[in-house]
């Protein structure tokens, strides 16, 4: 799989969040994306046309509180923004499924990232602005900037080109307990 959004897809001349913050958003992130994965992959193998509630990414999402739907949605999105070019549909259902749905409790520092991502990822993730911008719709006025909010604010470079053809492959992720030292 090639990566959509290069290294240091978060990095922008925007602030950067808070290691502590980061840190707990993927410990979220990481408990669902197995559940995620699973979910995804039996829903590349089923009905396309099958109503949302009666797939697997869907018996997931009923499966969870709040905060595990945000963690859920920010790993989507994330895998999204990453994995554009490869069979994404299912995850993109999800992402549109969680999008969909009010009353979630966003933070901005949640919404700040996805958006970040989202930057980050270029014009090829069509898609890419769909739940950090449902979600940005919960938060207080104000609570971020018009230029966090705004695609057309960003370089136009970043965001009108394809990325390059010569992309490195991604590097599988690993579970801690797998890695050597």
């Amino acid at each position: 799989m090639a990566s959509v959004a290069g290294p240091g897809a978060t990095r922008s001349e925007h602030p950067s969040l808070e290691r502590a913050v980061l840190d707990e958003f993927y410990r979220r992130m990481r408990a669902v994306a197995p559940a995620a994965v699973g979910a995804i992959e039996r829903d590349r193998a089923d009905d396309p046309g099958r109503p949302f509630a009666d797939t697997a990414c869907g018996r997931l999402v009923r499966s969870l509180d709040d905060s595990g739907l945000r963690a859920l949605g920010m790993w989507a999105h994330h895998w999204c923004m990453r994995f554009y070019d490869d069979d994404t549909r299912p995850a993109l259902r999800l992402v549109r499924e969680i999008a969909g749905r009010r009353g979630l409790g966003w933070t901005v520092d949640e919404v700040r990232w996805m958006l970040r991502e989202s930057h980050a990822a270029g014009s090829t993730a069509g898609q890419r602005f769909t739940l950090p911008l449902a979600a940005a719709e919960e938060l207080t006025p104000g609570a971020l900037s018009a230029e966090e909010l705004t695609p057309s604010a960003r370089s136009g470079k970043e965001l009108s080109v394809a990325p390059p053809a010569d992309r490195r492959p991604a590097t599988p992720v690993l579970p801690r307990q797998l890695r050597r030292a």
